[in-house]
């Protein structure tokens, strides 16, 4: 059941500034690789486009967004749609917003007819492992001590789902 006030839409370029802040918010050594972006950098630029997104709105304000994009530029792999950014307000923790957004990409993906979807997650992100297990997502594989971050090696696991059952 959904909460009350939530709804998820494709992302516009309008959105922006708004993900822009749910980045920075969201931001830590746990779940991410690269250093915190500034508070007011541009979200969407060549790379990220708003139409590999989908946002989540509660009560008409952005708290959260999902990335999903081919995992390479081979034609061989477009059956497949991997996440690649994920993002929840911290204060909009805990309402079950973060599974809405899970299911919405899922659920888009199959539309599209998109056979597997697969994650990377840091290993000390286990809160997130147990959200992305809960959606049906299983380790792959793992690869130990991928990352240097914040004065500690951190395996990168490897998850993935059928899209097909």
């Amino acid at each position: 059941m959904r909460p009350d006030g939530v709804t998820i839409r494709p992302a516009r370029a309008e959105d922006g500034p708004q993900l822009a802040v749910i980045d920075h918010a969201a931001w830590s050594w746990n779940s991410d690789v690269m250093p915190q972006t500034a508070k007011d950098a541009e979200f969407f630029h060549e790379r990220r486009a708003p139409e590999q997104y989908l946002v989540a709105e509660l009560d008409g304000l952005v708290v959260g967004y999902i990335r999903r994009v081919p995992p390479t530029p081979l034609p061989s792999n477009q059956h497949i749609r991997q996440i690649q950014g994920f993002a929840v307000l911290p204060e909009a923790r805990g309402r079950g917003i973060g599974r809405i957004l899970l299911d919405a990409v899922v659920a888009a993906a199959r539309a599209d007819g998109i056979r597997r979807m697969t994650l990377r997650v840091l290993g000390r992100n286990a809160p997130a492992q147990r959200l992305y297990e809960r959606a049906g997502f299983t380790v792959d594989g793992v690869l130990p001590g991928e990352f240097f971050l914040d004065g500690e090696y951190v395996d990168d696991v490897l998850m993935g789902r059928s899209l097909l059952d």
